[in-house]
């Protein structure tokens, strides 16, 4: 029994001396790996050639005009127009201004006329002057119609009515005011608005007709008026609301609710079942 038992105890030991040692041996491997990563390479006292010591970070770091290729600094080719940047990533150059990057070369950027350089490196390189527009390798002048003038925008037609025209097609015509009306600011809609005491009906400035109890509002849409509290509209009036026993106006004004603990039934508030 007793040898049964040293056995078993001998077996278990061995399985836990082999787990621990496969254990150490991976951990030896993740610290080799480590120490031969670029990160832990850089950490070393060995600097290549064409590299210096980072300011910040530890390491090294190629200098201007080489980039890192597997732990060496190897020279950038530059092409023509073009001049080196710091920079681990990317070709390690960039075209100079009026250039743009074409495969690994700098093309010079052909300006139309009326146009002038953007410096950046997406689109065509250039934008047109006030006044015209891209069309295709060519800057177009913009035609602004009679009683309209330029506009700072890039897009679009390219240019605006005159305060009291509006746009008609390819035109600016003028806004007709109806009486008590006024110019408004607003590029869209009718271009005016009515003066306060008047709605708009149509083309015309119709006069509010303010009913008993009923008060004006500032609102450009609707009757132009509205019931004071404790009354609601109807049709052109403002008739009281019927209040029944034991209820009272709501916050809004225009409606009752019953008392607590009552509820609303029909038109009569009764006992909470």
């Amino acid at each position: 029994m007793k040898n049964e038992t040293y056995k078993k105890t001998m077996t278990i030991r061995t399985r836990a001396t082999k787990i621990i040692q496969a254990a150490v041996a991976l951990l030896f491997a993740l610290i080799a790996s480590v120490l031969n990563s670029p990160v832990m390479a850089q950490s070393s006292s060995t600097i290549p050639e064409n590299a210096t010591t980072r300011s910040y970070g530890g390491g090294w770091e190629c200098n201007l005009g080489f980039q890192e290729d597997a732990g060496n600094c190897k020279a950038i080719i530059v092409p023509e127009n073009a001049f080196p940047v710091k920079g681990a990533y990317g070709n390690g150059w960039k075209c100079t201004f009026g250039y743009k990057e074409t495969g690994n070369r700098c093309d010079a950027i052909a300006l139309p006329d009326n146009a002038y350089l953007t410096g950046e490196n997406y689109n065509a390189g250039w934008r047109c002057m006030r006044g015209y527009r891209a069309a295709g390798n060519l800057c177009r002048a913009i035609v602004a119609p009679a009683n309209g003038y330029l506009s700072e925008q890039s897009y679009g037609k390219g240019w605006e009515c005159d305060r009291g025209y509006q746009t008609a097609g390819g035109s600016c015509v003028a806004i007709a005011i109806p009486e008590n009306g006024y110019l408004t600011d607003r590029a869209d809609g009718a271009g005016w608005a009515c003066d306060r005491l008047y709605r708009a009906a149509g083309d015309a400035c119709v006069a509010i007709v303010v009913p008993e109890n009923g008060y004006l509002t500032s609102a450009r849409y609707g009757s132009g008026w509205k019931c004071a509290r404790g009354y609601n509209a109807s049709a052109d009036a403002c008739v009281a609301i019927a209040i029944p026993e034991d209820a009272h106006i709501t916050s809004g004004g225009n409606d009752w609710e019953c008392n607590r603990p009552l509820r609303r039934q029909g038109n009569l508030c009764v006992e909470a079942k």
